[in-house]
């Protein structure tokens, strides 16, 4: 059996400043001046020379960004929904104004994106700004009519 298991120890704490005879009296083994040596000082993250970890470390965060285009995505099966609901039809000219008017995208909004989701029964006349690659099929294959102003 071990000793320290028996008899409990107890570890004083170490008293500073009680005379020469201690081994920590006068400076309390803080040195001679200095801001060490002050109370209520402690030097954040000095690291003696090294790096310190706030440097060594890349910055996070994030940056915003100003005036940023918000774009509304739809999927072709939407666009069908809203032609059988008769929302809009098939034969006007869907853009971006026409989505606005009838409240169907917020007014902040600046462009707007036809994605490939669903199918279009119905010839539609599309005017966009953005257009995907399986849309563009699908509305080829439907026999629509459709103005992207750049290609995606």
């Amino acid at each position: 059996m071990k000793l320290n298991s028996i008899v409990k120890t107890k570890k004083h704490k170490k008293r500073v400043g009680r005379g020469i005879g201690s081994g920590k009296g006068k400076t309390s083994g803080r040195g001679v001046k200095g801001q060490k040596s002050r109370s209520g000082v402690a030097i954040k993250s000095f690291e003696g020379g090294q790096m310190p970890l706030y440097r060594r470390l890349p910055k996070r965060g994030f940056k915003t960004i100003k005036n940023k285009e918000k774009y509304a995505i739809i999927n072709l099966s939407k666009i069908q929904k809203l032609i059988d609901n008769k929302i809009i039809s098939a034969d006007s000219k869907i853009d971006l104004n026409l989505l606005k008017t009838n409240k169907l995208i917020k007014k902040n909004i600046t462009k707007f994106k036809i994605l490939g989701m669903g199918d279009v029964v119905s010839k539609v006349n599309l005017d966009t700004n953005l257009l995907s690659k399986t849309a563009k099929n699908k509305l080829i294959k439907s026999g629509s009519t459709f103005i992207s102003k750049s290609n995606s």
